[in-house]
């Protein structure tokens, strides 16, 4: 439904950290499915863990969070100029391990949608397998420059 290049014109991440691919279904303001597809040429495999390749789980709440993003963004029509800041993350599992070569499908829910803040269930499976799940919570800012607004 929407390639990268729509992705990257709703969300500010890039490359080393954009971690979604591809939305491939979303009804706006109720559910959004994304994946990630995982290669040997991340950057954190290097250390994490040399010799044994594993996605750090809270890279795999930062998919959830940007495909979260992505549905947020659409559904308020967020201008360009707002940022969307964690607030928090609620009853986070880790079930399986994810390696390179694996495709991760990002599901998500939203539980509360506002106006600055929204909440969702994501959960994140691995060929039919839940590997990760959490709710994760987010605000709507206004974009400043470093250091303003602390």
């Amino acid at each position: 439904m929407l390639d990268i290049h729509e992705i990257q014109r709703l969300i500010p991440h890039r490359y080393p950290f954009l971690l979604v691919d591809r939305i491939l279904e979303m009804e706006l303001g109720k559910r959004i499915v994304g994946i990630k597809n995982v290669t040997i040429n991340e950057p954190y495999f290097v250390g994490h863990f040399p010799g044994y390749p594993v996605v750090p789980g809270v890279l795999i709440l930062e998919s959830m969070a940007q495909a979260g993003g992505v549905l947020v963004k659409k559904t308020l029509n967020v201008p360009e100029d707002k940022l969307m800041f964690f607030m928090g993350i609620d009853r986070a599992k880790f079930r399986k391990p994810v390696f390179p070569g694996d495709q991760l499908r990002i599901e998500l829910e939203v539980l509360n949608l506002h106006a600055r803040y929204a909440k969702v269930r994501g959960k994140a499976f691995v060929e039919g397998n839940l590997v990760a799940e959490a709710e994760l919570t987010t605000m709507i800012v206004d974009q400043q420059g470093p250091g303003g607004g602390r």
